[in-house]
């Protein structure tokens, strides 16, 4: 069950910068490339785009220490997968970056004021829109220049494609933050590699079966949209 109650590190105050914290993100940015290269054997839709889950690790990062460690995170990532695996170049990493941080600084910047489940699922809804408004914009302004192809192509492809595309793709990495955050910051936790709770928010830890079917749900929709999208059923 996510516990979504104070675990952010960013207090009030400017946080200091410790060993831990800097071992932290390290390790969630190896989760994270990781995770990407996991991606490339998911379906691509209409041929060209690729769903990605790595940003589920990123947002985690960002809830735990704040939406500028989402940021760091997510352009470290770009940059080596644009030096080892990716073919898109500058673009692709330009690409990459502006998707990530669409999603997760948005909802890690929601989380921080808001330090609840309310607040983390409200924060990715929001992340969710951001990503899609963001992307479908640059879309329509880099695509015709990647792919060659003309511009009022690319404009009747938004609503059609990048649109339902990035609303699955935010969607299916909030159905997973929602299932896998708890899991996640606990054996952190273990590894003294994230901030223990407060007794508050220890003492309203509990389980919710409710919320728990309420993120399975999601995720199997959005799962199955992705079959759609891909053309699988």
């Amino acid at each position: 069950m996510p516990d979504f109650h104070n675990t952010s590190a960013i207090p009030a105050a400017r946080p200091r910068v410790t060993v831990r914290t800097v071992t932290s993100l390290a390790m969630l940015t190896a989760l994270t490339y990781v995770a990407m290269l996991l991606s490339k054997l998911l379906p691509q839709v209409s041929g060209f785009l690729q769903l990605d889950v790595k940003d589920t690790v990123v947002c985690i990062g960002g809830f735990l220490f704040g939406p500028l460690s989402a940021a760091i995170i997510s352009i470290v990532v770009a940059l080596v997968e644009m030096f080892t695996v990716s073919d898109t170049g500058p673009i692709g990493l330009v690409m990459n970056v502006l998707a990530t941080c669409a999603f997760c600084c948005t909802a890690s910047f929601v989380y921080k004021k808001l330090r609840s489940r309310k607040g983390a699922v409200l924060g990715l809804a929001l992340g969710t829109v951001v990503l899609t408004v963001v992307m479908v914009l640059w879309n329509y302004l880099i695509t015709p220049l990647y792919m060659g192809i003309p511009r009022e192509t690319v404009a009747s492809m938004l609503p059609t494609v990048f649109l339902p595309f990035n609303l699955v793709k935010g969607g299916l990495n909030m159905a997973l933050i929602l299932i896998l955050y708890k899991p996640v910051v606990t054996a952190l936790r273990k590894a003294r590699l994230a901030p223990e709770r407060d007794a508050a928010a220890q003492d309203s830890d509990r389980f919710d079966a409710g919320f728990l079917l309420f993120s399975l749900a999601l995720l199997a929709t959005f799962v199955l949209l992705v079959l759609v999208l891909a053309g699988k059923i």
